[in-house]
């Protein structure tokens, strides 16, 4: 799909459509991480040089070197090296900064996933395409954002192409939570720590101490913080508290059942 564009895909627009952004980031993002960093971010700057300036810009080892560096001052936020979406959004305006929108109104990822629960119903990991219009409808009206149906079906169908990519009419929550801003993303902290089915009934039952079939927020702190030792993680006390707050906006009224937790910690959830 987007990254068989041709070279320089919509780069040299002043404007470019919701649609038209996502095919640009997809190219450019080819390992899916978020971000857009190391070779992705040197092919990126190149290719913007190209058709900003025309092909005789200088790209000489040392000078792009300096023009990259002034490059990352002007547009990485965080200054962690790496541009993530929303970044790009700046970058390369969209029509009504259509995911710098998503940024403001999606808020937290606790709330994100309080929307997501809605429409999970069987903790799959999955919604239906047909339910995504409602899915961000409603994050929409947590943040008193308010799109007439034509431009709200628009943003659906653009998401919807950008995530269903083998057209099966599901959309995974890893993959839709890429619309956080990347250090609002705890799904991110996880991609090394991916359970089997095994792993996970081990720990799942392990912290369950009473066996009542769910673990509470107290037993969720506890399994954290030995999943981020074991993977030689830094448990930093303000990510884990957002990270916990996030995963338990999935729990029914404090009580985090087992498909529930499947859905962020193990490598094929199971139901």
């Amino acid at each position: 799909m987007a990254n068989k564009a041709p070279k320089g895909l919509h780069l040299h627009q002043a404007e470019l459509t919701a649609t038209q952004f996502l095919d640009i980031w997809n190219k450019f993002d080819t390992d899916g991480n978020g971000c857009i960093e190391g070779k992705e971010l040197e092919r990126f700057i190149l290719e913007l040089e190209v058709v900003r300036k025309g092909t005789g810009a200088d790209t000489s080892k040392a000078s792009f070197r300096d023009r990259m560096k002034e490059f990352m001052l002007k547009f990485d936020e965080n200054g962690d090296g790496k541009i993530e979406m929303s970044e790009l959004a700046q970058i390369l305006p969209t029509e009504e900064n259509f995911l710098l929108c998503f940024r403001q109104f999606v808020g937290s990822s606790a709330e994100f996933m309080a929307a997501w629960r809605k429409y999970d119903t069987d903790r799959s990991g999955y919604i239906e395409s047909n339910e995504l219009k409602g899915f961000l409808s409603d994050l929409l009206k947590k943040a008193n954002r308010h799109y007439d149906d034509k431009k709200l079906s628009e943003y659906t169908q653009t998401i919807l192409k950008m995530f269903d990519l083998n057209g099966d009419g599901k959309l995974g929550l890893s993959e839709m939570a890429r619309l956080l801003p990347v250090q609002e993303n705890f799904l991110l902290k996880f991609q090394n720590i991916k359970l089997s089915a095994v792993e996970f009934e081990s720990i799942f039952t392990y912290y369950d101490k009473d066996g009542n079939g769910y673990i509470d927020e107290h037993e969720l702190d506890a399994l954290l913080r030995d999943l981020y030792q074991k993977h030689k993680m830094v448990i930093d006390t303000q990510s884990l508290a957002s990270s916990k707050k996030s995963i338990m906006a999935l729990s029914d009224g404090g009580k985090l059942f087992r498909t529930e937790l499947e859905i962020v910690l193990c490598k094929d959830p199971s139901f």
